[in-house]
Parts: structure tokens; sequence; C-alpha cells
């Protein structure tokens, strides 16, 4: 309950705003019990990263499958990997934690995407499978936290970085050759 309330907290006004006393204030505990069971507020933005994490990563799991099986366009793992750090606050806290300093919080985050990866690239050792998932992510974070005014400012659609990542996709799997 504590970490769906953290999360939308996230979505609706950022990173800055999951505190210990606006999440126990949303679900109707005190403080000090949320305090109790996350030992402080950097403890709950690392349990709001793990949670981020899993539940993304799972998804993109079963985008992957799909893609894989040929019953679903590689864009359904954009759109997934695009929307988690965009829609769903994950760019814009990975980035507060960053910048505050708060680097071992995204420990739960980075470890849910390795062993999606390391799930990944069994049976596929002959696909880049690390290298692409990195710019993948590292993409999705930059439009997180720039794409809109970045698109903008070049005069591209705001989908652009979205097309770019699926084409970098098909390339690696061998369905599109390099442009």
């Amino acid at each position: 309950m504590a970490l769906e309330a953290a999360r939308t907290l996230l979505i609706e006004d950022g990173p800055q705003a999951v505190t210990l006393k606006a999440v126990s204030a949303r679900i109707g505990k005190t403080h000090a019990n949320l305090l109790h069971h996350f030992g402080s507020a950097a403890g709950l933005q690392a349990e709001l990263a793990r949670h981020i994490g899993d539940r993304v990563t799972a998804g993109i799991a079963k985008a992957v499958a799909r893609a894989r099986a040929g019953e679903a366009d590689p864009r359904e793992i954009v759109d997934r990997t695009f929307d988690a750090f965009d829609k769903e606050g994950a760019g814009a806290l990975a980035a507060w934690m960053i910048l505050s300093g708060n680097r071992d919080a995204l420990n739960p985050i980075l470890q849910s995407i390795h062993d999606l990866v390391d799930q990944l690239g069994q049976g596929h050792e002959d696909r880049p499978v690390h290298e692409v998932t990195l710019s993948l992510v590292l993409a999705a974070l930059g439009d997180s936290l720039l794409g809109a005014p970045m698109a903008e400012a070049l005069g591209l659609p705001r989908e652009k970085a979205r097309e770019l990542a699926r084409e970098q996709l098909l390339r690696a799997a061998g369905v599109a050759k390099p442009a």
C-alpha cells in the first residue's frame, strides 16, 4: 500500500514529493509506522525503486517473449521501457537519487535490469543483449528528462527517439540492416 502511494506521489508530484510524511498521509498511517518499516526516507525511495524495477522488468520480459515469438512488434519493448522512465517516474526518481547523492538507492532497479538481461540473454548469446539494453535504458532515461524539449528544438516529432530505439532493436535482432 505504501509503495503504491509513493509511486502515485512520484508520478503526480515528482520525486521530491516521496517523503515518509506524504506517503503516511496518503495511506492513513503514522510517520513513525513507515519509519519503522522502511528505516528512512532513503529506505522508502530504495524500496520504491525496487518496486518499479520489478514491475517494469516483468512487463518488458513479457514484451520481449512476445516479440521473439513474432506476436508483437519490438516497438512494444521500446514503449514499455520508455514509459517506465517517463510515465512510471523511474527517470525522475533515478535522476533525483543521483543528484541528491543517494546512488545506492538505485541498486534495486539496476539489479532488476541486470536480472532481466541475464534472463533474456539465455539462449541468445549471439545477440548483443547487454549492449542493446544499455542503449535502450540510457535513451529512455534521457528521453524522460529532456526528450520533449529536445525534439521540439530539433524540429523532430516527439516519438523520434522511440522510433530510433525500435530501429536499433530490429538491427540487433538481424531483422533490419544498418542505416
